[in-house]
This record gives structure tokens, sequence and C-alpha cells, in this order.
């Protein structure tokens, strides 16, 4: 018969102790690297105030949203707020008081239709006054939203003071290796508008943008402007397009509900009642 052998106690102890040393690192590992956060966002996008009957529109989506049954961490404007009437403030005023009945807080972006490449210092000034800053960093559960101006790359022109993609890549790197998702009015790619391919951003602009994307933790890129829903990827990083609040191409108004989860990204589209 074999003999068994004996482990001294001692020996045993230390064996034991190192096994749950390594389980507990290699657990601890992990869990540093596996994403944990989970929320629910809403996007909104080209409410055309002062167009049509947008302004009602956007009271009963601001009413749907507020009736949701998840939770909500934030809404997200991605621009065209205004059709044209960001220096009315009638307009802007009547449309901000809708707004301020959600129950969440909202961020915007401006879209071409907000700051006009004709008349740019003094409708930049009045969204400023009345929106907020260019760009806009907020972090949700270890998660930062880029709120992003990018129509100077969509129409291809420059600024003096203002370089969105050297803004987003700044941005990016003060996120320090977080999560992030980026917001912007205009999309990149091409658009299909009455059963025809419309050129997008130049093409040594789209592959400089994609290549800022690709090289930090961007985890979605969300936009508007096409006035439907549409998915597209930049290399490594998802883009979503959202269709409006807006009649505008006789759509129905309607938004989106993201949900960040195990650090992707996934929606639902809502449409108003």
């Amino acid at each position: 018969m074999e003999k068994q052998k004996h482990i001294p106690h001692f020996f045993r102890a230390v064996l034991v102790t190192v096994a749950v040393l390594v389980f507990s690192e290699a657990v601890l590992a992990e869990d540093q690297v596996k994403p944990t956060a989970s929320f629910y966002f809403v996007q909104i996008t080209d409410t055309h105030w002062d167009d049509g009957d947008n302004f009602e529109r956007t009271r009963k989506a601001v009413e749907q949203i507020n009736s949701l049954s998840m939770p909500i961490k934030c809404v997200i404007h991605t621009g065209d707020i205004t059709y044209e009437k960001i220096e009315d403030e009638s307009v802007v005023m009547k449309g901000l008081a809708i707004l301020r009945e959600l129950k969440v807080p909202i961020h915007f972006v401006p879209g071409n239709h907000d700051i006009l490449r004709s008349r740019y210092a003094i409708t930049r000034d009045a969204y400023i006054k009345y929106f907020g800053p260019l760009v806009t960093e907020v972090e949700y559960d270890g998660v930062v939203f880029i709120m992003i101006y990018t129509e100077p790359l969509s129409e291809s022109f420059s600024l003096d003071a203002y370089a969105p993609i050297s803004e987003l890549e700044a941005g990016l790197k003060r996120a320090n290796e977080k999560p992030v998702i980026v917001f912007q009015h205009a999309p990149a790619v091409n658009g299909f508008f009455n059963n025809t391919m419309r050129a997008g951003w130049k093409k040594e602009i789209r592959e400089k943008w994609e290549s800022v994307l690709n090289a930090y933790n961007v985890k979605a890129l969300i936009a508007g402007h096409f006035h439907r829903d549409e998915h597209h990827w930049h290399g490594k990083v998802p883009l979503y397009v959202s269709a409006p609040i807006s009649g505008a191409w006789g759509r129905q108004a309607s938004f989106r509900v993201y949900e960040y989860k195990d650090g992707k990204v996934g929606y639902r589209t809502l449409y108003i009642k």
C-alpha cells in the first residue's frame, strides 16, 4: 500500500493562505477592470423651436420623460434647439420654460440652426448666454459625458479660438481612462435624403476625428441632425443617430432612452403620444 505523504500543519496553513491571497488578488483585479456602472439617460434632438407645433411636441416629450418607469440620470439635447431663433429671447424663454419642467438635469449641444456660420459671433454668444459653453463635461456613475460643438468640422470652417478636435482630445485626456460618451449634432458620416446620398464631413477631417475617438475609452458617439434613426461605426466606436422632436420631414416626434450597462450602450426609441 502506498504511504500517504504527511504535510506539517504549518505548511498546510501557508499553502491555504497563499491560495486565498492569489484568489483574492484575481478577484480584485477582475473587479478593477470589469465595468460596473449601470444607468439610464435620455436624448432629445432637433426641437426646432418656433417652427410649426414644436413647442407642443417638446412639452409632450417632457411629460413622457417625467413619467418613465426607469430612473433617468439626465437628458441630453443634441442640437438645433431653435430654428435659427437663438437670438430671440421670447422664443428661447418659452422653450426653456418647458424644459425646466424636467425632473432631471438637462445638458445641451449647439446645432447648425443654433449657431449660424453667417452670424457666428452673435449667435454663439446667444447660445452661451442661454444654454452654456460650446463644450460641456459631466460625469455620471464614473462615466464621463462630453457634449461638444462640431459644426466647424461638419461645415469645414475654422475658428481662431476654437478647434473641436483639439477640444475633444483635451476632454478625453481629462477623463483619465474613464469610459466616455460623446455627444454632437451633425454626424461625420454621409447623409441620405430624397433617395440621394449626400457627402458628410471631408475625408481628412473625418479620419482625424475617428482617430481621436478610437485612441481613448470612448463607448459611444450620439448625434442628431439627420431627422431619422441611424446606426454607424467610427472604427470600434458606435455612432447612434436619433430621430427628432421636430415635425420637419413629416416625422413623428420621438426621443431615445439609453442604457449604459457592462461598458456598453443600448437604446430604445419612444414615440410621443
